[in-house]
């Protein structure tokens, strides 16, 4: 598996930050109530993660270990004002609802560790792929988790598509359950709780059902071996 590949298989599948890794869960409850809500959130965070993975990189071995910390957190704030000011400045209505869980990216435990544990460490290149990778990692969840809640909750998808692309995208809001009146706990943080539990067991199941796959050939050629 070439390097490139295996950061990516890491970033979406065995290293995800939503479901394996469950790093910026606050983000991931609160955001969610719309798929929108929550890609919109994801998608920010990706850039913030390979932009700020792509600065670390280059300047790695000229920032003191000692200060490198405080180094990595002043980067990250700047490039998150450069993303919540754009955010503003061309979907005002889209800030305003995701407020303050645009600024929190800073404290996202997700974009600080793997500036730290990867970018650190690694060439510009991979890096950038790997800040990239990882917050579609993340955005997957986040819009998977956004889409049910909004299915169960409001009986739509993809409603709010007007706070980015204008009105004219309303047009395009899904209605999944016509007529329907809403199911209260998949909107409230409990549904939040409820959601992302059954994305994390579904994950594992299929992991563990691919493990019980790739074990059955060897274990049919013991027998074999035994004579």
């Amino acid at each position: 598996m070439s390097n490139y590949k295996e950061i990516t298989v890491n970033a979406l599948w065995k290293q995800n930050p939503g479901v394996v890794q469950l790093l910026g869960l606050c983000p991931t409850l609160a955001v969610t109530t719309t798929a929108v809500n929550g890609i919109s959130l994801g998608l920010a965070t990706a850039l913030v993660m390979a932009a700020s993975n792509g600065a670390v990189s280059p300047v790695r071995k000229l920032v003191p270990s000692e200060i490198r910390v405080p180094v990595f957190i002043l980067v990250i704030a700047a490039l998150v004002s450069i993303i919540d000011m754009s955010i503003n400045a061309f979907a005002q209505p889209l800030h305003k609802v995701l407020g303050i869980f645009i600024p929190l990216i800073v404290v996202n435990c997700i974009v600080l560790a793997r500036v730290e544990s990867f970018a650190a460490k690694n060439t510009f290149v991979p890096s950038v792929l790997d800040g990239f990778m990882m917050g579609i990692g993340g955005t997957l969840v986040l819009g998977l988790l956004g889409g049910v809640r909004e299915i169960f909750g409001k009986g739509t998808l993809f409603s709010g598509l007007d706070l980015v692309f204008g009105p004219a995208a309303k047009q395009f809001v899904l209605t999944v359950v016509p007529d329907y009146h809403g199911f209260l706990l998949a909107v409230l943080p409990p549904g939040a709780f409820l959601g992302l539990g059954m994305l994390v067991a579904l994950r594992n199941w299929a992991e563990v059902r691919n493990s019980k796959k790739t074990d059955t050939p060897q274990d049919n050629l013991e027998p074999a071996l035994n004579h």
